[in-house]
């Protein structure tokens, strides 16, 4: 599989990552399995959160990892924190407090079975955020060796650039929801001086940003419209969409879900995709996407298919 280089450091990590956020349910042997598929696959990335089903999710993969001695040296591990939860699904508070972020890693860190991460994220972005507290935080975590690299989830390039006013490591991730038919931070790019609502800069140029800053994009939702609306592939509502990705699909040998893929990676930012699915079949299916490379023709096409004008 395509290797993205992380960061400043240049760090490899698969283009395609596996989203954990969903496995609560899975047995033990499913999750081994859904890990050993990433693998042949060429997935060696794994994306957690501390709110993913209030822990569930990491408390899980632990345990398949704690029994294979040896596959946490494989795999690259990341998790989220930041977010305070309240009942169910609803976030309560978001809290970057030095106190906050150091309890809710190590819990992550027993939960993970595992005396480190590779990665760790600031979830969302706190309004009461003092980036001295962020900044202690992290040099506490990275002298004790619990988290090797730093990075952001949703974050606007002014929050980022607030945050490296006191923080000494190099933040090297953004996590953005990013899909063929959820392309904010690149329509605001072509419609530069236009009038259309497409113009409007919602992130402040972070695709931009990022790629002048060396921080790597994790697209997340790859096959989402709206927020959380549902996927747009097969999907009857899009059907000029769904034609030409098929098309497309049909040319390369692969599936929609591999063409959803390979359009992001296609964009010279060298993003990473998060996968959401669980089932290993579309797993398998979506990790070809990563060995696809689009002609700027067919990328544009696919573009101006899911409603997107060119001016």
């Amino acid at each position: 599989m395509k290797q993205i280089a992380i960061g400043p450091e240049k760090k490899l990590g698969s283009a395609v990552v596996q989203g954990c956020m969903r496995i609560a349910e899975m047995s033990e042997e499913a999750v081994d399995r859904l890990i050993k598929t990433d693998l042949e696959n060429g997935v060696t990335f794994f994306d957690h959160a501390d709110v993913y089903t209030d822990g569930a999710c990491e408390s899980l993969f632990g345990k398949v990892l704690a029994k294979q001695p040896g596959l946490r040296d494989k795999i690259t591990l990341q998790t989220k924190c930041g977010i305070v939860r309240g009942n169910g699904d609803h976030n309560k508070a978001f809290d970057f407090s030095k106190e906050h972020l150091l309890e809710t890693v190590n819990d992550s860190l027993r939960r993970l079975q595992t005396d480190h991460v590779d990665y760790l994220l600031l979830h969302r972005p706190d309004a009461l955020v003092e980036p001295e507290e962020v900044a202690a935080a992290f040099d506490q975590l990275y002298t004790e060796g619990k988290v090797l690299h730093f990075g952001v989830s949703n974050q606007n390039p002014y929050q980022i650039e607030l945050l490296k006013k006191s923080v000494r490591q190099p933040l090297e991730i953004n996590q953005l929801q990013l899909s063929i038919k959820f392309t904010g931070m690149i329509d605001a790019g072509i419609n530069v001086n236009m009038t259309v609502d497409d113009a409007s800069d919602r992130d402040g140029s972070i695709l931009d940003y990022c790629r002048l800053n060396d921080i790597t994009i994790q697209a997340w939702s790859p096959f989402q419209y709206g927020f959380f609306e549902g996927v747009f592939l097969d999907n009857p509502k899009f059907p000029e969409l769904n034609k030409e990705i098929d098309k497309v699909a049909a040319k390369y040998g692969v599936t929609n879900n591999a063409i959803a893929v390979a359009w992001i990676l296609r964009h010279p930012a060298e993003m990473q995709v998060i996968l959401g699915t669980t089932n290993v079949s579309r797993i398998a299916a979506s990790a070809k996407g990563a060995d696809i490379t689009l002609t700027r023709q067919e990328w544009y096409d696919i573009y101006q298919a899911a409603g997107n004008k060119l001016p």
